[in-house]
C-alpha cells in the first residue's frame, strides 16, 4: 500500500440535475439537489483511498460550518486531514453546477473567498512517510518551491495542469508526472491531444484526458499512446478528470506500462461517468 499526499483544494458542491442546459434568460425546474464534497485534489485522493492506497490531503479547510461536508467525507474514505490548515476566517469554496439530464455533462460556477495554500505550511510537513505526492496546479509562485523541495526528498510527484495560469510552463520539468486537461490543450491552440503531445518537449510522461475519446500519454522516449473510451451512456461527468488522474498515479505507483496505466485510468473515468458520484 502507498502512501499519498495531494495539495489542492476541497470544495462544497451545489449539484443540480436539469432535463437540459437552459437557454440564457430561462426559468427551469431543477429535477433534483444534492451537496456533496468537491475539489480535484480531494476528488483524486478518495478515488486512489478506494484503490487500496493511504492517502491524505494538504489544503485550506476554514473553520465554517460548510467544512463539516468536507470532514465527513473524507473522514468516511479514510483520508487523513492531518496535513489542513484550519483558518479561522474565509469561506470553503463553493461550485454551483448545471448537470444537463439528457447529456451527462456540467457547467461549474465557482465562489471562492480563501486564500491557496502556501509554502510556508508545505515546508512544515514531513515529507518522508509518503511514496507519491499530487499537486493542482494552482498556487504557481508557491508551487515552484514546493515542487523543488519534493524533488530534494527524493519523492516521485505529480502535476495537474487544468487550466493556463501565468507562469506555470515553467515548472514543467520538476514532477514526474504532466497531467493535462482537455481545457488547457485547446487554451493553448491545439485542437487534438495528440498534435500537442507531439509538439512539446517533455522529459517525463505526459498524459491528456479528452472526455469521449479517450486520452493520450507521451512517454520520456516521445512516443505517443492513446485508449479510446468505451461507449456508456452519460450519468455525471463531475469529476471524472479527477478520477482519471488517480488512475494514471495508481498505475504508476504499480510501474504498469504506460499503454495499460492508460487504459486503466480511462477505464476507471469511464465507468465514473456512468453513475453518479465518485464511488467505485
Amino acid at each position: 500500500m502507498s502512501r499519498i499526499l495531494a495539495v489542492g483544494i476541497a470544495t462544497v458542491d451545489i449539484v443540480n440535475t436539469l432535463a437540459s442546459y437552459p437557454d440564457e434568460d430561462a426559468e427551469v425546474r431543477v429535477l433534483a439537489q444534492r451537496r456533496a464534497r468537491g475539489g480535484n485534489a480531494t476528488n483524486t485522493l478518495v478515488i486512489l483511498s478506494q484503490l487500496g492506497h493511504s492517502t491524505a490531503w494538504a489544503g485550506l479547510l476554514p473553520q465554517e460550518p460548510d467544512a463539516q461536508i468536507v470532514i465527513d467525507d473524507l473522514n468516511k474514505h479514510q483520508v487523513d486531514l492531518a496535513p489542513v490548515q484550519r483558518p479561522l476566517a474565509g469561506k470553503l469554496p463553493t461550485s454551483y453546477i448545471a448537470l444537463g439530464e439528457n447529456t451527462g455533462s456540467r457547467t461549474i460556477m465557482h465562489y471562492r473567498d480563501l486564500p491557496e495554500y502556501d509554502f510556508s505550511s508545505f515546508d512544515e510537513l514531513a515529507l518522508g512517510g509518503y511514496d507519491w505526492i499530487h499537486f493542482e496546479g494552482r498556487h504557481v509562485s508557491a508551487l515552484g518551491p514546493m515542487l523543488k523541495k519534493t524533488k530534494q526528498a527524493g519523492i516521485p510527484c505529480s502535476l495537474e495542469v487544468e487550466k493556463p495560469r501565468e507562469g506555470i510552463e515553467a515548472l514543467f520539468g520538476l514532477p514526474d508526472a504532466l497531467l493535462f486537461s482537455r481545457n488547457y490543450v485547446q487554451s493553448r491552440g491545439y485542437a487534438l491531444a495528440r498534435d500537442f503531445l507531439q509538439r512539446q518537449s517533455f522529459s517525463r510522461p505526459a498524459f491528456v484526458a479528452w472526455g469521449e475519446a479517450g486520452a493520450w500519454c507521451r512517454s520520456s522516449r516521445n512516443e505517443i499512446h492513446h485508449a479510446p473510451a468505451p461507449r456508456v451512456r452519460v450519468v455525471d461527468s463531475l469529476g471524472a478528470g479527477d478520477v482519471f488522474n488517480a488512475g494514471v498515479i495508481d498505475g504508476l505507483l504499480n510501474a504498469l506500462p504506460l499503454e495499460k496505466i492508460l487504459a486503466h485510468a480511462v477505464s476507471l473515468a469511464s465507468a465514473k461517468c456512468a453513475r453518479e458520484g465518485l464511488e467505485i
